[in-house]
């Protein structure tokens, strides 16, 4: 059975009052709800001086940390410091989602990060990394405050696995612009169009789950494009109506519905402008939006003001190009022009992150870094 909220203290000898104790071998079983993955990348340490929170730590480096919860929306705070050295410390969760970025600290400086996440397996999966990552204390607590974002859409939005890195959607990348107030809860999925995400029932378990206050983020229209049955839609016509069936389905639910234009592909033209992909998809987006005065992140737009502003090559650096042996994924090299890498998702979740400040969504106003 999952928890409501657990309190970690990372290290050596006695918890803190009210803490339970993670050393260097807790590994996680089902009977205890809790641990690392796996130990043999996990050291600890005690130096002595800087409080019974502050004084121990585990240092996980590469290491995974789960924590069975009952599902719902949580507030995942860390502490992160080491009397006597600096540290950089990077945890996503779940599959490659990011939430907090090298939290640098000095030497004798300690930091508490807060995020908010949405559990809907039964657990909670921390991944740490960084050049000298630190774990003092975890807090993950149940909180009815914290409202969540869903996404739904394709490869360019979705969680990609770690086996894939650096690609990533920029979805994964979301969590970084929000404080503890927004969860992140990333529905989307490779290769999926606007009708056969709902074929596939992937709306309705997205929607079981939400709740009056929360958001939902609709970005498709890469793979309506394709000719397969499956997943073509026609623009003025099956794209528009199953974008429909989302507005409709939030709205019945109190979420509210915020649709986005397809972030456009690196494709240039001699003169240096990008050639656009989606032609009439993106038509359709701006006039469904209209019709049904559903909120609108015109990201075509913000993504083609980026992309040209870099210019086609220095814009390779966004997606997924990488020479033979420069990822370690893809040794013979890659050469892919729709993909981002991590450094391009985290762009391209900015240009997210700045159209919903510009929308203005009362929620919202409150809950960006």
């Amino acid at each position: 059975m999952g928890k409501k909220r657990l309190d970690f203290d990372f290290g050596i000898g006695e918890p803190a009052s009210g803490y339970i104790k993670v050393d260097a071998r807790a590994i996680y079983t089902p009977e205890a709800g809790w641990g690392f993955r796996r130990t043999d990348g996990v050291n600890a340490r005690d130096r002595g001086e800087g409080g019974e929170l502050c004084r121990d730590f585990c240092i996980p480096y590469e290491a995974e940390f789960r924590a069975d919860m009952e599902n719902g929306t949580y507030v995942v705070t860390c502490l992160m410091g080491d009397a006597l050295h600096e540290t950089s410390t990077t945890v996503k969760v779940g599959q490659g989602r990011m939430l907090f970025r090298q939290v640098r600290t000095a030497a004798g400086e300690f930091v508490r990060v807060s995020a908010a996440v949405k559990v809907e397996d039964g657990g909670l999966m921390l991944a740490f990394s960084g050049a000298a990552p630190r774990i003092n204390a975890l807090t993950i607590a149940l909180s009815e405050e914290v409202f969540t974002i869903y996404l739904a859409g394709d490869s360019t939005v979705a969680d990609q696995p770690p086996e894939g890195y650096p690609y990533a959607g920029w979805g994964q990348m979301l969590p970084m612009f929000f404080k503890a107030d927004a969860a992140i809860a990333n529905h989307a999925v490779s290769g999926r169009s606007s009708r056969s995400f709902i074929l596939e029932g992937r709306l309705d378990a997205l929607l079981m789950g939400a709740r009056a206050n929360d958001l939902l983020l609709i970005q498709f229209g890469h793979n309506d494009q394709k000719f397969d049955e499956q997943r073509r839609t026609e623009p003025f016509s099956s794209y528009k109506d199953h974008l429909r069936i989302y507005i409709e389905r939030a709205r019945e639910r109190g979420v509210t519905p915020v649709l986005l234009t397809s972030v456009h592909r690196r494709y240039f033209a001699e003169d240096g402008t990008l050639s656009d992909t989606h032609g009439d998809y993106l038509v359709a987006v701006k006039e469904l939006a209209e019709e049904e005065d559903v909120p609108l992140i015109d990201l075509a737009s913000k993504s083609r003001r980026l992309f040209e502003e870099l210019g086609s090559e220095a814009a390779k650096s966004l997606f997924m190009w990488g020479a033979p042996g420069e990822f370690i994924h893809f040794p013979s090299g890659v050469e892919d022009n729709t993909h981002f890498q991590a450094a391009g998702a985290m762009r391209i979740a900015g240009l997210v992150a700045e159209g919903l400040r510009e929308l203005r969504i009362p929620q919202l106003l409150v809950a960006f870094r």
